[in-house]
């Protein structure tokens, strides 16, 4: 009865629109009510949620992301990928592929990143004769390489979830061949669909366009080999490196492109701020809500569910796969982290597959889950900027979404496309 209350509770008050955090909190507060144990139980579950020093990094992170929108990098990352793959058919669609994983490496987030790189390339794309769904499809599906890529504030919060005792440098390194098969997967699919839809290529800049390109774009593409370099070889934490990168995209923005005024320099910090402080609510109410499913030991019951239906683990990932991509759809991606880690990160180590690859599975899946309605957080600002509905938009994504499930195929079933490249580091 005691999880009935508590997920019907929660189900329920997301249905009729409260927010996630407060679906959370409600739902875990009336199953304590319900079981006799003491409220304070609840809030003390949100700080011990809350109060991890590695949470630092994702405010952090976040507020150099904007910075960097703000300061202009975004502006030369994109006119780089546009040098280099613009020619191509479809060439603004490939140009905002590149220019998405070239910049994820920056910001580390999807939202982020649909909104940066979507501002920049959908009404340039739109002018230039590109269906505006074609526009949002590709940057929304772009966006998710950034969950994959170094410095993935998911990665960080899965960590966490697993009790800090999985290597955020480890993750970190994990992520980059999926992320970059990712991205080859949907420059093929863009340039499929962009020749069905007789969209044009642009012209060829030359080789010495090119360079001069990259080396306009050259300092805030450093910060990719800063942060990764940093955290792989411990010279500092992701947490240090989140703060480092503040501080170089202040002096880049600042000292060396010139462009971060007063104006957008406070719109940066008040927009970090504000951002850290839903994220916090989120993991704070979804920790109680976690630890509440620990206690009812609802983990060892899905094990034992699931060893009644198939002792093997490829049928055991495919079920497995199948469950997130549905909680994807309904709930947003830090939440979910946070309480689908407790539960199936044990399943799947009963399995003998490795959280590492467990994590990259588990963020690749729920970041498809972020371009799909009702609560697509990644679709909504890509459909916003492009100034078309979410329905729209779905019509025509599922060439893209189909590139996004293959990935994601290869990725649970071939551990080593996760783990090959840590290991190289070890």
């Amino acid at each position: 009865m005691a999880s009935l209350i508590l997920f019907g509770t929660f189900v329920s008050l997301m249905l009729i629109g409260v927010p996630i955090a407060f679906c959370l909190g409600v739902a875990s507060f009336l199953t304590i009510l319900y079981m006799g144990l003491p409220p304070l139980v609840v809030f003390q579950q949100m700080n011990s949620g809350m109060s991890v020093f590695t949470l630092l990094a994702i405010p952090f992170f976040i507020y150099a992301g904007d910075l960097m929108v703000r300061g202009g990098i975004a502006q030369r990352i994109v006119n780089f990928a546009g040098s280099l793959v613009g020619h191509m058919r479809g060439g603004l669609g490939q140009v905002n592929i590149a220019a998405s994983t070239l910049f994820g490496g920056i910001s580390g987030s999807a939202v982020a990143e649909a909104a940066a790189v979507g501002g920049l390339m959908i009404p340039q794309m739109k002018a230039r004769g590109y269906g505006a769904d074609y526009a949002v499809n590709v940057t929304s599906m772009a966006a998710l390489i950034a969950l994959l890529l170094p410095p993935s504030h998911n990665m960080i919060i899965y960590s966490i979830s697993a009790g800090g005792k999985i290597s955020i440098a480890d993750l970190f390194t994990a992520g980059i061949i999926p992320g970059l098969l990712l991205a080859l997967s949907l420059m093929v699919t863009a340039y499929l669909v962009a020749r069905k839809r007789g969209y044009p290529t642009e012209t060829f800049p030359g080789f010495r366009r090119i360079g001069w390109f990259f080396l306009n774009s050259l300092p805030g593409l450093l910060l990719i080999a800063i942060i990764f370099g940093g955290v792989r070889s411990g010279i500092f934490t992701a947490t240090e490196s989140s703060c480092i990168a503040v501080v170089y995209a202040l002096l880049v923005t600042l000292f060396v492109y010139r462009q971060l005024g007063w104006t957008n320099f406070v719109d940066a910090t008040l927009g970090a701020v504000r951002t850290t402080a839903m994220v916090l609510l989120i993991i704070g109410t979804a920790a109680s809500f976690a630890w509440l499913m620990a206690y009812m030991r609802i983990p060892a019951a899905l094990i034992a569910w699931m060893g009644a239906v198939s002792e093997n683990p490829l049928v055991i990932l495919l079920l497995i796969n199948l469950i997130l991509l549905m909680l994807g759809t309904f709930m947003d991606m830090g939440p979910t982290i946070i309480i689908a880690t407790p539960i199936f990160l044990p399943v799947a180590m009963h399995y003998g597959i490795d959280p590492v690859h467990f994590g990259v599975i588990l963020i690749l899946n729920l970041g498809i889950g972020l371009n799909t309605p009702p609560v697509g957080a990644v679709q909504f600002v890509a459909c916003a900027v492009g100034k078309i509905t979410v329905w729209q938009a779905m019509r025509s994504i599922w060439p893209f979404y189909l590139a996004g499930l293959i990935v994601l195929g290869l990725v649970t079933y071939v551990p080593a496309i996760s783990l090959w490249l840590p290991s190289v580091f070890r």
